[in-house]
């Protein structure tokens, strides 16, 4: 049985976020770390901290973002694009756009995860991991 840790990453915020938490814990690597840095920047999440664990996998918490007014929460949907039982490859001049341009695509490249728009400006392609929106 192989496990998908960027669909755990996935599923962790999604569930945190229906059961209206305000704070997520996820066990750490590389990926997940740039993932979380992606979606602080592009405001999806409010905060992130980085912890050291006992066992050196580490740990991040990840602060959700709600919105003032309605309480509801930033993030309405999380999906899982490449998996790794079928693996989805986007070339440069054709990256998905996700919502007409509201949401993000996280995109694996040669020079390391980025949105969709940061890939097409640096003309690279890559893997396309998952749509936020």
């Amino acid at each position: 049985m192989n496990t998908d840790p960027i669909a755990d990453y996935l599923t962790r915020i999604r569930n945190a976020n229906s059961a209206g938490h305000r704070v997520v814990d996820i066990p750490s690597s590389n990926t997940k770390q740039e993932m979380t840095k992606i979606l602080f920047d592009q405001g999806f999440i409010l905060s992130f901290k980085f912890e050291e664990t006992k066992n050196n996998q580490g740990n991040i918490k990840i602060a959700l973002k709600y919105d003032s007014n309605t309480k509801d929460p930033v993030i309405k949907k999380l999906q899982r694009i490449s998996t790794p039982g079928l693996r989805k490859y986007s070339g440069s001049d054709n990256l998905p756009r996700v919502l007409n341009g509201l949401g993000i695509s996280i995109i694996s490249t040669s020079s390391g995860l980025m949105t969709g728009k940061q890939a097409k400006k640096q003309n690279v392609g890559g893997e396309v991991l998952c749509y936020v929106y």
